[in-house]
């Protein structure tokens, strides 16, 4: 009865406005008043949730992707896959997808992507002749692409939250996430054929080679992070400050569009969206404690493994699950809330904790853009200044194909493995 207190106020307070962290905190708080639990426990929950090492390299892997992003990166990367691909039916919309993989490898996020490539693509495609809501569309599912490549701070959430190596996690993100981004490419140039979407001029290999070379250094800093990860040469956590010290090097001395007077505001800026982050992890580790006290999770395992015990059903029972969560709630609370829930069902059926992971994270994030409360889809359609419902319509062909990658994802277990396997 308790717990369903704590998910009905959670549900209204979020229904009536308040940031999901807080909705998370003030449910959480209300009821262990109403149980007469002593309140010294929410610092306490709170501090265990974010008490891990690897947690640290959040800060890191932001201020990076600040960084390299204030140091021209966007630019650089648009204009090399523009140049790579734009002489193709439907060019700009392939470059706009190829543009979110290479910027995957430096955000992590799935909003930074929507962002930063959608305020140059989308005015671009517009004025080329495409519809604004294909392009909303184009940027709002290509940029679920970030959370997958790595580096990807959901994915460090399920490292610290699964105790299994993020290097591991990393690899296994990258072939997913390059299937994603091929697979919406595919679907954008069949639309763009059909529609007969404008194509630019082919570019000379030389100007080609020139703008990857202009991409290059910003390009490179994933499989520097890779490489010195799984090479054993620092942790994660140094890896980020890795990060850093390149982002500043290429930035300051390299591409020199970023500026010394620029670094108090980028500084501030990863310092509120790290405070952000962490507090939102710390009250869902408090209200996840709640829901292991009240055996919520031996209730949902046992509840699934009621229905069925086919493995084929029940991860489609759980992918339903996450699909629907993700529609309404942010992606990294409820990987904390979740995944210790489903960690066990997984396991049944005989799920690595790294292939969940991988899936977990995969079918919370298409969430991101769609409605209710989709980010991805709210941003990208301000931008293109299209309705919701519009771009949520020309979303459809994309969230197709995202969901025939998350399915192939969770029943061939190899896709995600492969790599890890490879270089474990």
């Amino acid at each position: 009865m308790m717990a369903l207190f704590l998910f009905l106020s959670f549900l209204f307070l979020m229904f009536i406005g308040i940031p999901i962290a807080f909705s998370l905190g003030i449910a959480s708080i209300l009821y262990l008043i109403i149980m007469d639990i002593p309140l010294t426990i929410v610092p306490q929950r709170m501090f265990s949730g974010i008490n891990s090492f690897v947690l640290l390299c959040i800060p890191g892997f932001i201020l990076a992707g600040n960084l390299m992003n204030a140091g021209g990166i966007t630019e650089r990367i648009i204009k090399f896959t523009n140049d790579l691909l734009g002489h193709i039916r439907g060019g700009l919309g392939l470059a706009n997808i190829g543009s979110s993989m290479g910027f995957a490898g430096i955000s992590g996020t799935a909003l930074a992507d929507t962002a930063s490539i959608g305020s140059v693509m989308i005015p671009a495609m517009k004025k080329e002749g495409y519809d604004a809501k294909f392009a909303a569309a184009v940027t709002s599912s290509s940029s679920t692409i970030g959370p997958i490549i790595p580096p990807s701070l959901p994915l460090i959430i399920v490292g610290t939250l699964a105790s299994v190596s993020i290097g591991d996690l990393f690899l296994a993100g990258a072939v997913p996430g390059v299937m994603l981004g091929i697979g919406l490419m595919v679907m954008a140039y069949a639309i763009s054929v059909k529609r007969n979407y404008p194509k630019q001029e082919r570019k000379p290999v030389t100007v080609v080679t020139k703008s990857f070379f202009g991409a290059f250094w910003a390009l490179l800093m994933t499989v520097i992070i890779l490489y010195g990860i799984l090479g054993g040469f620092f942790t994660p956590t140094e890896a980020s400050v890795v990060a850093v010290l390149y982002a500043l090097l290429v930035g300051l001395f390299i591409y020199r569009d970023l500026k010394i007077k620029q670094l108090p505001k980028i500084i501030l800026n990863s310092m509120v969206s790290t405070a952000s982050i962490l507090i939102l992890v710390g009250f869902a580790n408090l209200f996840g404690w709640i829901l292991v006290s009240e055996r919520i999770p031996v209730l949902v395992a046992d509840t699934i493994l009621g229905v069925t015990e086919t493995p084929f059903l029940v991860i489609l029972l759980v992918l339903l699950l996450l699909l629907f969560v993700g529609m309404f709630m942010e992606t990294i609370a409820a990987l904390v809330i979740l995944f210790p829930v489903l960690l066990p069902v997984a396991s049944s059926v005989g799920m690595d904790p790294v292939h969940f992971g991988i899936v977990m994270v995969l079918a919370l994030i298409i969430g991101l853009s769609t409605p209710p409360v989709g980010v991805c889809l709210f941003v990208a359609s301000s931008i293109g200044k299209v309705s919701i419902w519009e771009t949520s319509k020309a979303l459809v062909p994309f969230l197709i194909v995202s969901l025939i990658v998350l399915l192939l994802v969770a029943y061939v277990p190899q896709i995600t493995l492969f790599l890890p396997e490879v270089f474990g």
